[in-house]
C-alpha cells in the first residue's frame, strides 16, 4: 500500500490482485443467492479502495481499513437487494466460526513480516510467539542454546521494529 501509494505501478496492481483473491471468497460466504454478484462487489470494493486511498492513515492497520470498506459494500448490496438473509439451521454454525476472513488477513501480513526473516530465526518466534512454546522447549526444537534463543528472538523482533516502525518514533532499544 506504502509502495502503491508512492506512485509505484506495479506494487499497486499486486495490492490489488491480492486483494481480490481474499475478498472472493468473503463475498461468496456472505451472499445468499450463491455468490452470483461477488465477482461485482469485488470490483466495486477495489475501486472504492483506490478511489479512497487517500484517506487510509499510515499509522492504521491496513487490513482493517480495506476489510471496512468491503463489509459496507456488501451492507450496501444487500440493503439495495432490499432481502434480510436467512439461513438454514443446519448451516449456523458457519455464522459463528471462531476465524474470519479479517483474521486470514491478519495471518497473510503476519506471515509477509515474518518472511523477511532467515527461515531458522522466523521459525524460533513463530514457535515462542505464536505457538506459546516457552523459550526453552524452542531452542531446543531448532538447535539453539537457551541464550542464542533469546538473542535471536530480541534481535529479530528488534529489526522488524526497526523497519516497520513509523518514520519519526523512535525504536524501543531494550
Amino acid at each position: 500500500m506504502l509502495r502503491g501509494l508512492d506512485g509505484d505501478a506495479a506494487a499497486w496492481r499486486v495490492l490489488l490482485t491480492d486483494l481480490g483473491a481474499h475478498l472472493r471468497p468473503y463475498f461468496r460466504t456472505r451472499l445468499f443467492d450463491g455468490g452470483a454478484d461477488a465477482e461485482d462487489l469485488v470490483q466495486e470494493t477495489l475501486i472504492a479502495i483506490h478511489a479512497k486511498r487517500a484517506t487510509w492513515d499510515p499509522f492504521q492497520s491496513f487490513s482493517g481499513w480495506a476489510w471496512a470498506i468491503a463489509h459496507h459494500k456488501l451492507v450496501d448490496h444487500l440493503r439495495r437487494r432490499g432481502r434480510r438473509p436467512t439461513h438454514p439451521l443446519e448451516e449456523a454454525s458457519a455464522l459463528f466460526a471462531d476465524h474470519t476472513v479479517e483474521d486470514g488477513a491478519t495471518k497473510a501480513d503476519l506471515g509477509r513480516c515474518l518472511a523477511l526473516l532467515p527461515a531458522r530465526q522466523r521459525k524460533l518466534i513463530e514457535d515462542v510467539r505464536l505457538k506459546g512454546l516457552s523459550v526453552a522447549e524452542a531452542a531446543e526444537r531448532h538447535g539453539y542454546s537457551l541464550t542464542a534463543a533469546k538473542v535471536s528472538i530480541h534481535r529479530s523482533l528488534k529489526s522488524l521494529n526497526a523497519r516497520f516502525a513509523p518514520a519519526g518514533e523512535a525504536v524501543d532499544e531494550d
